[in-house]
């Protein structure tokens, strides 16, 4: 296991594109072969916590009070249903921290300054942190990336897919340029394919031109079962692991892990 855990950041400016399901579907996938997640949840909707189990009610102590410097994220980590799998929560209060956080001195750094304490004291315990970020650039989504090593950028097979990926390119330029220098992407992951549709074969060539190897082998279909799997506050692959997206997810994983070790190895 390494030193400290790599810190991927999940992020699209644009809402609806599988950030959330892919969060915790790879989140899960990682855990079920060996690599312990953590999964932090930085969205005010709180849709990664209630996609992993977690009531409400068990929120007690989030990424707010993290955030906020009135708590440490040892004591905010929740187990998960899933073995290997920790999450740290988030709710509707996260959606105040904009304001709070103006005139408080590093603002960008928070996280960042969380996550390195947490690595000094010993008791961290992964190989990835995974960062679920709101669908806009707030000072939330900076704040993760300030604290990241790459970012893993789902998008979606549709028309004004290229549109949102350049303004979000743009966004990890700035912060690259200004705040994290080492920040990287780790790739890009087509999200909800469909096979029927010529748009998404049309929209998956017109990445795969334009990006070339930064985009994944792996694609993730459109799939009712991935849909569904949230309700039951499950990721999909506990849900149902032998439906199409779950499978393409364990693939995702492991095309993740290669790209690590490649990375590693220069």
């Amino acid at each position: 296991m390494p030193e400290r855990p790599r810190v991927l950041v999940v992020a699209n400016q644009k809402g609806g594109v599988g950030k959330t399901t892919t969060a915790i579907n790879l989140g899960t996938a990682l855990a079920a072969v060996g690599q312990p997640t953590l999964v932090v949840d930085i969205d005010p909707q709180g849709n990664a916590s209630t996609g992993l189990g977690i009531s409400r009610a068990e929120r007690k102590i989030t990424i707010y009070d993290v955030l906020m410097g009135e708590a440490k994220i040892a004591d905010a980590i929740l187990p998960t249903k899933i073995p290997g799998l920790s999450l740290v929560s988030s709710t509707v209060d996260l959606s105040g921290a904009e304001l709070e956080l103006i005139n408080i001195q590093r603002r960008n750094h928070r996280l960042h300054d969380a996550l390195k304490e947490f690595w000094s004291s010993g008791a961290c315990k992964y190989s990835y942190v995974l960062i679920d970020c709101p669908p806009s650039l707030t000072l939330l989504t900076v704040n993760a990336m300030t604290a990241a090593d790459a970012v893993v950028v789902p998008l979606q097979c549709e028309f004004f897919a290229l549109e949102g990926l350049t303004q979000l390119l743009k966004t990890i330029e700035l912060v690259r340029a200004n705040i994290n220098p080492s920040l990287e992407i780790q790739g890009i992951v087509l999200t909800m394919f469909d096979k029927r549709n010529r748009l998404s074969e049309q929209v998956e060539a017109d990445v795969r031109k334009h990006m070339g190897e930064m985009v994944y082998k792996t694609i993730i279909p459109r799939n009712v079962r991935i849909s569904e799997a949230p309700s039951h506050g499950l990721p999909a692959l506990v849900y149902d692991l032998r439906c199409p997206g779950s499978q393409a997810y364990i693939k995702l994983a492991g095309e993740l892990i290669q790209r690590e070790r490649m990375r590693a190895a220069a």
